[in-house]
C-alpha cells in the first residue's frame, strides 16, 4: 500500500469516529501520557513554575493537565477539519478583527500573519484561508511520510500552500509580492545562529528573527492572530491590529525591538489562558552564553 494510500485511509477511520467519541479518546490519552511521561510532565510543570511563580502548585499541575487536554482536543478535532467550509465555519469558529486584515492588504504589500502553538492553532490556519483568503504556511517536515502526507492533505484542504521552513525565503518573498498572506508560528525555541534573545516570561528566549527580517525588508503588514477555545467548546478566531514596526537604521537593533514586541503579544496571549499554550515545548532551550559574544 502506498503512502498516499496509508494516510487516507488513516484520515477516513478517524473520521468514521463520532468527534464526541474522538475526543474523549484522545484527551484520555493526553492524560495518560501526562501521568506516564515523566521527562515531558516535568518540563511542563518547570516551564510552568518559572512562568507564574506565584501560583500555588496545585493551581499549576491543574493548567498543566489543561494543556495536554488541550493536545488531545487538537488531535481529535484535526481530523474533521477538512469539513469545515463556509457554510459550516459558524459551528465551530467566532471572529473578532478580521477587518485588520483586510485593511492591510489594502496596503498591497502582502500580510505577515504570525501566532504561536496555542489553543487550536490548525483550526486557525483553515479558517483565516476561508474568511480571508488562502496563504503560506511555513511549517516542518514530518518525521513519518505517512504522518506528513497526512498532514499535508488537511492543511492544504481549504487552499493554503505548505511551504518548508528550510527553503521558505524566496517562496515568501513572492507571496508577499503578490499580496498574499504567509503564516507563521514564532514561538519556538531555535538554535543561537536561527535567531536572537528576547525576553518572554521574564526569561531569555531564542526566538526566529526571520518575522522581523522579512517585515523590514518587504514592508509587510504584521498582524498577530490566535484561536482561543471557549468554554462552550467552540473558538474565536483574533486577529490583532496591525503591529508598528520599530525603524531606528540599525538593522541589529530593529530586528531585536521588533521580534521582542511580536513575543511579547504572544505572551500577553498566553497569560490569558495559560492551558491552551504548548508548554512542554523547552522555549527557553537555548542559552546566551551558547552564542558567541559580539564585538
Amino acid at each position: 500500500m502506498s503512502v498516499e494510500s496509508q494516510a487516507e485511509k488513516l484520515l477516513h477511520l478517524f473520521q468514521r469516529i463520532p468527534l464526541g467519541i474522538r475526543k474523549a479518546f484522545f484527551v484520555r490519552l493526553a492524560l495518560l501520557a501526562y501521568a506516564a511521561d515523566s521527562r515531558h510532565r516535568l518540563i511542563t510543570l518547570h516551564n510552568l513554575r518559572m512562568a507564574f511563580p506565584e501560583k500555588p502548585h496545585d493551581e499549576l499541575a491543574q493548567i498543566a493537565r489543561g494543556v495536554y487536554r488541550n493536545m488531545g482536543i487538537v488531535a481529535a478535532e484535526f481530523f474533521d477539519l477538512p469539513k469545515i467550509n463556509r457554510g459550516n465555519l459558524t459551528d465551530w469558529v467566532e471572529l473578532e478583527g478580521v477587518e485588520h486584515c483586510h485593511r492591510a492588504l489594502e496596503k498591497n504589500r502582502g500580510v505577515l500573519l504570525f501566532g504561536a502553538h496555542f489553543g487550536n492553532w490548525e483550526l486557525e490556519a483553515i479558517t483565516a484561508s476561508l474568511v480571508i483568503k488562502p496563504m503560506m504556511v511555513i511549517y516542518r517536515l514530518m518525521d513519518s511520510p505517512v504522518l506528513e502526507v497526512l498532514v499535508s492533505k488537511v492543511r492544504s484542504c481549504t487552499g493554503n500552500i505548505l511551504q518548508d521552513k528550510d527553503r521558505a525565503m524566496r517562496p515568501m518573498l513572492r507571496i508577499l509580492k503578490q499580496n498574499g498572506m504567509v503564516g507563521l508560528l514564532l514561538d519556538q525555541n531555535m538554535a543561537w545562529q536561527e535567531g536572537v534573545f528576547v525576553d518572554f516570561f521574564g526569561r531569555t528566549a531564542c526566538t526566529s528573527d526571520g518575522l522581523a527580517l522579512l517585515a523590514l525588508h518587504t514592508e509587510a503588514p504584521v498582524i498577530p492572530g490566535y484561536m482561543a477555545r471557549l468554554e462552550n467548546g467552540k473558538y474565536r478566531l483574533v486577529l490583532g491590529e496591525e503591529v508598528p514596526l520599530v525603524r531606528t537604521g540599525d538593522r541589529r537593533e530593529d530586528v531585536l525591538e521588533n521580534t521582542q514586541r511580536f513575543t511579547s503579544i504572544i505572551e500577553e496571549t498566553v497569560r490569558k489562558y495559560p492551558d491552551q499554550w504548548f508548554w512542554v515545548h523547552q522555549r527557553w532551550k537555548t542559552k546566551p552564553w551558547q552564542a558567541p559574544r559580539r564585538t
